[in-house]
């Protein structure tokens, strides 16, 4: 289990995550899986039936630049309307998040230095947040589709990304 300081982090249900580092660890596990590079999170698996949930769940830190949440819920619930107020906030990594809508990817997680740490088969209705480190993805499946999303304001490719 993580054990995280309950203040920095907005999952639901935190009991969920189990840590990756170098050691075998099976995805086949209906729990969230981090990938970490000593104390460094690289990147969060979150299986599909661990997001199928009700309410409204976030999967992401507080502290992270991309914030990825779930809503579960019934016809007729009704959410208020609101408008995001202007924060002054400051990045200086994309960090990205992909849902599997159709089909098969691998995924590649490397540390900060190139080494490659992991690699996830990413399935339909799963999801992957990409936090820091390097990745790579490899298309399994025909017609695949992916949904990705990052934080910007997107600065081009020569300055945004490095290839390894």
């Amino acid at each position: 289990m993580l054990d995280i300081n309950e203040e920095n982090l907005s999952v639901a249900n935190h009991n969920e995550f189990q840590t990756y580092s170098t050691g075998k660890l099976s995805q086949s596990s209906s729990k969230i899986l981090e990938i970490s590079d000593g104390s460094t999170i690289l990147a969060r698996y979150i299986p599909a039936k661990v997001i199928k949930k009700p309410g409204l769940n976030f999967y992401s830190h507080k502290t992270e630049f991309i914030q990825f949440g779930v809503w579960g819920y019934d016809s007729g619930k009704s959410l208020p309307a609101h408008i995001h107020n202007r924060v002054n906030r400051t990045n200086d990594r994309t960090q990205e998040a992909i849902f599997v809508q159709q089909g098969k990817i691998k995924a590649t997680i490397f540390d900060l230095s190139g080494t490659k740490i992991r690699e996830l088969i990413v399935s339909q209705g799963d999801v992957i947040i990409l936090l820091t480190g390097a990745h790579g993805y490899e298309i399994l499946e025909d017609q695949t589709q992916v949904l990705e999303f990052k934080n910007g304001p997107y600065v081009g490719p020569e300055l945004d990304r490095k290839r390894i």
